[in-house]
């Protein structure tokens, strides 16, 4: 059924007048839906989003109505049904709870059923940590999307809280879990790992700013369709990560370790369409476009540090029984150095992604996937940060980690349930 935004959409991408009649056929519609556009055509026009004239209608060009438009192309470009939040309502709802640590229906003043629809919603699309089930209790993810649609519905002096929760006992509970459920079927566990795949590649890369939406990312990895108007260096992109993190897995499968010349085969895999820098250390120096403030290692030194990097880590997963924040700890602490030391021309970001993930997993601490609601965070206490955030990242990985086993263990729980 069509709605007053896909309405706006058609005519915000017309540019020019168009008449009803036009934007019914452009939207593939019977003539019988003429009068529920026409509806909603005028109640665009009350809100100032279009303007009447003799010949139709057209786009009242204001910051609200690019605002409005750059949402919904977000929302399409991240598979997500921008119907389902652009409600004033809703986004009520999210503005309070953006002023709490996390919410549950006590806190919230709202019906428990719009409440659980609410948070089903974002939980659809990871924009939200559910705590725990019974009671629903939720941590609600800040970012971009959620910060432009507070702004859209006039909540322009948002005060939301500095996360500081600590998530290390959650954390520990769910990997119980996890390990028992993976230890009884290992075979669920890797169609649950292929499941993740689609999502954390067209995550990773358009951090990497890879254009390619999500859904077509999925019509090209699993549908095996490439799309019109595709740029084939783009297309290979999104298809050589994939190849680069099936790789990883297979090794943390095999139980390998990390060395240089298996990160070296990563990023040869993943930076195939750039054959002339990949699997290469460079030899020049190189920055974070739009962070200058970003520091990387000279090439004379790349070398020095990645030996102390990779002395450390063969020096930490000989340990035995690391304590959990130990571990989380060394993550963070791997994930931001190898970054810093920036040992490729291009590529590196992406590499760290699935060198730190296999640490994780070969310490039995499964991340899959970076959800959409914290890629934001993620990004600005990492490359997007001017100073080294161990502390921010540590956080961030908190919530990723007790995101994707929240997420593993649902899916195994769902498979036996049939």
């Amino acid at each position: 059924m069509v709605t007053k935004y896909d309405v706006f959409e058609i005519i915000y991408k017309n540019r020019t007048t168009i008449k009803p009649s036009e934007v019914v056929k452009k939207l593939n519609k019977d003539e019988r839906e003429y009068h529920i556009i026409h509806r909603y055509i005028r109640e665009l026009t009350k809100e100032k989003l279009l303007i009447k004239n003799k010949l139709g209608f057209q786009i009242e060009l204001s910051k609200k109505s690019e605002l409005l438009y750059n949402l919904i192309l977000y929302c399409i470009k991240n598979g997500i049904n921008y119907n389902l939040i652009l409600d004033k309502n809703f986004a009520q709802f999210i503005n309070q709870a953006f002023q709490k640590e996390d919410i549950n229906s006590n806190t919230i003043t709202l019906n428990p059923r719009t409440f659980k629809k609410y948070i089903d919603i974002l939980d659809k699309y990871g924009l939200v940590l559910i705590i725990s089930e019974k009671p629903l209790r939720v941590k609600i993810f800040y970012n971009i999307l959620l910060n432009n649609l507070l702004i859209y519905f006039g909540y322009n002096h948002l005060n939301t809280l500095e996360s500081s929760k600590n998530y290390i006992s959650e954390i520990k509970k769910e990997l119980e879990i996890y390990r028992r459920l993976r230890k009884k079927d290992e075979p669920t566990y890797k169609k649950i790992v292929s499941s993740f795949e689609i999502s954390f590649v067209y995550h990773s890369l358009s951090l990497e700013g890879n254009p390619i939406t999500l859904p077509d990312t999925i019509k090209i990895l699993q549908d095996k369709l490439i799309p019109n108007n595709l740029k084939i260096m783009d297309v290979e992109e999104i298809k050589n990560y994939q190849k680069a993190m099936a790789q990883m897995l297979k090794d943390t499968y095999e139980r390998k370790p990390l060395s240089l010349q298996l990160i070296l085969t990563y990023h040869k895999i993943a930076m195939q369409h750039n054959s002339s820098l990949a699997g290469s250390i460079r030899t020049i120096p190189v920055h974070i476009k739009g962070n200058l403030d970003f520091k990387t290692t000279s090439p004379e030194k790349i070398k020095e540090e990645l030996e102390n990097l990779f002395k450390k880590y063969n020096e930490f997963i000989r340990r035995k029984n690391i304590p959990l924040e130990e571990i989380l700890n060394f993550a963070v602490y791997f994930h931001n150095e190898f970054q810093h030391i920036h040992p490729f021309e291009d590529g590196n970001s992406r590499t760290t992604r699935l060198i730190t993930f296999h640490l994780l997993q070969s310490l039995d601490i499964p991340i899959l996937d970076i959800p959409f609601g914290l890629l934001d965070e993620y990004l600005n206490c990492t490359k997007g940060s001017k100073k080294r955030e161990d502390e921010k990242l540590y956080q961030n990985l908190q919530k990723i980690i007790l995101f994707n086993l929240k997420k593993i263990n649902k899916k195994f729980n769902l498979s036996t349930s049939f």
